[in-house]
């Protein structure tokens, strides 16, 4: 065997491998004599077939398994020898191209040369934890705040009643309506039995607004545009008519917010729907705190660490980006130019973030390994289980295939793993608690969420999505 190195040029090494006919024929044959008293051949006594016999029925295959056990043990010396830790699997390419080369080093005819390239992780050097500096922003809960909540609340379960006259904005009616285009009738364009809210938003714009002033009884034809990014691309931007005639018609009713209200929604007192309703959004304001002290944590990374990327984790990285991007903007008919950018300028935008992601990634991964930081097996099923209460109605069903795979399984761990790391880097940080208002919390130049890569972003919304991601994937 013979190893010469080609190429060592940052995180990239290449290597030349000749692996020589003797011993690739040596392994088959002690292959084929360890197989050869369970070989079961026609004119053969079991454990009598020649050697040179099993070599012309089954040399070719096991010359296959062979060379692919030789290439994985040379493959595994050049890392161990070398100290290397992969970013990607070794990329194996034959020296000898053609199927007459392959078929003569299969046939045992000639050395196996090949090439493998690599591509390493970076050697990283921890920053000092203990200087990192940072804010959390936290927001108090007011009364006030938990009154405007309830009173929403209200609004939504504001009681109808029936009434005369012509449909105003606000009003409940209940339609039945045939929607066609061009004529045709079209998949979910008719219902029966429909309570609309008029201004409430439910239906495609336009809709709403031509049932002002309808009568019960009355049917009317509406005229509408299905959105360009409408979810149903067989109607997107599509002109239609909608025949519409109103079964019921009802106004929205004074209604006091008290225990008996509270009672409608099941609970004792309007006192315990405050204590529910202060609770949540004090866990939506920890909830955005968290993630603004993470970014802050995250940013300080990026700053104190600064490497090279593996290539092709960043190039893998990109690609996930850019068809995100790509698609959301597909899907709201808008380009670049409408977010007075270029398409060139927003790959490079993006790659930008990309090798940041992988960046903050490594230097996470880089933590938890050091300080061996893992998942259980109960926060990995708490997490399925987590997942699992999106899918109502099928929960066991749904936790029960989540568990059964594996990559489902992997993508659960990631980030765990990942808030551990977090909540570990957090306790070395000094951090102090900056009292601020909800709308500061809350507020577009604050709020990154667990972006980890969009502090340059002016909230351009076509692409918003594609920023917002957890800093690793492992």
């Amino acid at each position: 065997m013979q190893v010469t190195e080609t190429l060592a040029e940052g995180l990239k090494r290449e290597y030349q491998v000749v692996l020589p006919l003797a011993e690739l024929d040596a392994r088959a044959s002690e292959r084929l004599s360890a197989i050869k008293d369970r070989v079961r051949l026609d004119g053969f006594r079991p454990g009598k077939v020649p050697l040179p016999h099993l070599k012309r029925v089954y040399g070719r295959a096991v010359m296959g398994e062979v060379i692919e056990q030789a290439i994985s043990e040379v493959n595994s010396k050049i890392v161990s020898d070398g100290g290397f830790r992969l970013a990607i699997e070794p990329r194996i390419t034959l020296a000898s191209k053609g199927e007459e080369a392959v078929n003569k080093v299969m046939e045992g005819q000639g050395d196996l040369a090949y090439t493998v390239a690599l591509e390493l992780l970076p050697k990283i050097e921890l920053a000092d934890f203990k200087s990192i500096k940072l804010e959390r922003p936290v927001a108090e809960t007011t009364e006030a705040e938990v009154d405007e909540a309830v009173a929403k609340i209200a609004e939504a379960n504001r009681p109808f009643a029936d009434k005369d006259g012509k449909a105003e904005k606000g009003d409940r009616i209940v339609v039945s309506f045939r929607g066609t285009i061009d004529g045709k009738t079209f998949e979910g364009g008719s219902a029966e039995e429909v309570p609309i809210v008029i201004g409430a938003g439910q239906f495609i714009p336009g809709f709403e607004e031509q049932l002002v002033g309808i009568e019960k009884g009355e049917t009317r034809t509406l005229k509408v545009t299905f959105p360009k990014n409408y979810l149903a691309e067989h109607l997107a931007g599509k002109e239609a008519q909608f025949e519409v005639t109103v079964k019921n018609l009802a106004g929205p009713t004074a209604i006091a917010i008290n225990d008996v209200f509270a009672k409608t929604l099941g609970l004792d007192s309007l006192a315990k729907l405050k204590l529910q309703v202060r609770e949540r959004i004090e866990r939506g304001n920890a909830a955005v705190s968290r993630a603004k002290l993470k970014r802050g944590l995250l940013d300080a990374l990026d700053e104190r660490h600064k490497f090279e990327v593996p290539p092709s984790l960043v190039e893998q990285e990109f690609n996930g980006i850019w068809q995100t991007v790509t698609k959301e903007m597909e899907t709201q008919g808008g380009s670049f130019a409408d977010e007075d950018t270029t398409e060139a300028e927003a790959r490079a935008e993006y790659r930008q973030i990309a090798e940041r992601r992988v960046r903050l990634g490594l230097v996470l991964a880089e933590v938890g390994e050091k300080n061996s930081i893992t998942v259980s097996d109960d926060e990995l099923t708490r997490a399925a289980l987590e997942r699992a209460r999106q899918y109502r109605g099928q929960e066991q069903q749904a936790f029960e295939q989540i568990r059964r795979d594996p990559a489902m399984m992997a993508t659960l761990r990631a980030p765990v793993f990942e808030e551990k790391v977090v909540d570990f880097l957090l306790e070395l940080a000094s951090v102090t608690n900056k009292p601020v208002s909800r709308e500061q919390l809350f507020s577009d130049e604050e709020h990154y969420g667990e972006d980890s890569d969009s502090q340059k972003d002016k909230g351009k919304k076509s692409r918003k999505s594609a920023k917002v991601g957890k800093a690793s994937k492992g």
